[in-house]
């Protein structure tokens, strides 16, 4: 494909919220992202409103996605304990794209290849406007939290983050 139609291709991520009729913004990098901070930077935005979407396995054949802000981490106890499984681990880059239908690095939590379990962290909700992948690299979605929680309206709410360390 020529990289001219490959850069104007509408993300998958975009062509479901247009479905849903939830207004969004597709913002396209003008450099590979190599970190949060440079997403976060390049967007306009703090760390803490770029949300990762983190595949969890909690059982063979079941996964689950948690939705978390910036740089705050998955209290693996408060997860294990919400999905009530002893043992859970991260899915595999193998397993992502399978799962999502999407590769590691551009998930997103819309247009998934099936239905997931979606956890949104309560700390997604306390920014106005947010990003999250786009199922293409380097091309990102921003839109308010409110909307996010409005197109995923099956999704929990649940307070999974580590405690900040002083």
């Amino acid at each position: 494909m020529h990289a001219d139609s490959l850069r104007a291709r509408q993300p998958p991520a975009s062509l479901a919220l247009e479905k849903l009729n939830i207004p969004h913004r597709v913002f396209r990098h003008e450099r590979p992202v190599e970190s949060l901070e440079q997403a976060a930077s390049d967007r306009e935005q703090r760390p803490e409103q770029i949300v990762r979407s983190i595949l969890f396995q909690i059982r063979p054949g079941e996964f689950v996605m948690v939705l978390m802000a910036g740089p705050a981490q998955v209290d693996w106890k408060k997860l294990r304990r919400f999905v009530g499984r002893s043992r859970i681990r991260m899915a595999t880059e193998e397993e992502v794209p399978e799962v999502t239908g999407y590769r590691v690095g551009t998930v997103s939590p819309f247009g998934l290849k099936s239905p997931i379990r979606v956890l949104i962290d309560t700390s997604v909700l306390q920014e106005e406007e947010i990003s999250t992948g786009s199922g293409i690299r380097d091309v990102a979605i921003i839109l308010k939290s409110m909307d996010l929680s409005r197109a995923l309206e099956r999704a929990e709410i649940v307070s999974l983050t580590e405690p900040s360390h002083p």
